[in-house]
C-alpha cells in the first residue's frame, strides 16, 4: 500500500515562503493564507501566477491536503484569479 505525502501546515508554510512570502514560524494555516492573500495584491504578475498555481494544485490535490490547511485555503484564498 502506498502512503501519500500529506501537506500540513509546515508544508503549506514552506511552499508560501518559497513563493517569497513573510511568515512567522508559529503562523496557523488561516494566519498564513491571510498573509498570502494580502502578499498577492501587492505582488508582480510572475509571483501572482505562481501562488495561484500554488493554491490550484493544492486544490485540486485536496486528498492529500489536511482540513485545516485547504479550509484556510478555500476561505483565504480560493477567489484569487
Amino acid at each position: 500500500m502506498m502512503i501519500a505525502d500529506l501537506i500540513d501546515q509546515d508544508d503549506f508554510r514552506d511552499r508560501l515562503i518559497a513563493l517569497g512570502i513573510e511568515l512567522g514560524q508559529d503562523d496557523s494555516p488561516e494566519q498564513c493564507a491571510e498573509k498570502a492573500a494580502a502578499w498577492f495584491a501587492t505582488a508582480d504578475s510572475d509571483s501572482q501566477q505562481a501562488l495561484i498555481a500554488l493554491v490550484n494544485e493544492l486544490v485540486a490535490d485536496k486528498g492529500v491536503v489536511l482540513p485545516d490547511v485547504y479550509e484556510a485555503i478555500k476561505l483565504h484564498l480560493s477567489s484569487l484569479s
